[in-house]
């Protein structure tokens, strides 16, 4: 079966696994609720972040954005320019190879290992996305490729906000039992 859509993904580790399709963007915020997806048709990593944070600054006009975290991938000094013009408070971007004695130290800050170690969350979020059906893509051409990402980030969404209310409903009647036995004691 074949789309010409498709593409070759090459991600070099050590596995080789052959993997075709897209790659997929996605931004995530501190619940973990995907606020922003791309489907990256022939395109690669490092040269999205200027139409992300185009985005981003339209979606969340007026709201600072705390931190952002990427992989090294997206790393170029025009990227990390961009970011921070773009009034990024912490920015997480890690540079491939040798680092220079001023990158070493900032990432050797607290902070920032803190949040690049929650940089994991988002490998988390993609595996989560597979299991909501992007595993496989059962539409046929790029159109029906967008909408079944769309609808799988809709289906992660509504999993995560799921879960919120479930925890507060269990927050809830523990609230309420503790309180019934408090009486009956």
């Amino acid at each position: 079966m074949f789309e010409e859509h498709t593409e070759w993904l090459a991600k070099w580790k050590q596995n080789k696994k052959v993997e075709l399709g897209h790659l997929l963007l996605i931004t995530t915020d501190q619940y973990q609720f995907i606020v922003d997806y791309k489907v990256m048709q022939e395109q690669r990593d490092a040269a999205r972040i200027t139409s992300l944070a185009q985005r981003l600054a339209k979606t969340l006009e007026g709201k600072q954005i705390a931190s952002i975290s990427f992989d090294k991938g997206f790393y170029s000094k025009e990227n990390l320019a961009t970011l921070q013009q773009n009034a990024v408070g912490q920015i997480i971007l890690p540079k491939k190879g040798k680092l220079n004695q001023a990158e070493k130290q900032m990432q050797s800050e607290k902070s920032y290992k803190t949040l690049r170690h929650q940089h994991s969350a988002v490998e988390s979020n993609i595996n989560m996305l597979e299991h909501h059906g992007l595993g496989r893509c059962m539409d046929k051409g790029i159109k029906g490729f967008r909408r079944y990402v769309g609808i799988s980030v809709l289906s992660y969404n509504l999993h995560i906000l799921g879960n919120i209310l479930v925890q507060t409903e269990k927050a809830a009647a523990l609230k309420a039992e503790k309180a019934r036995l408090r009486k009956a004691a």
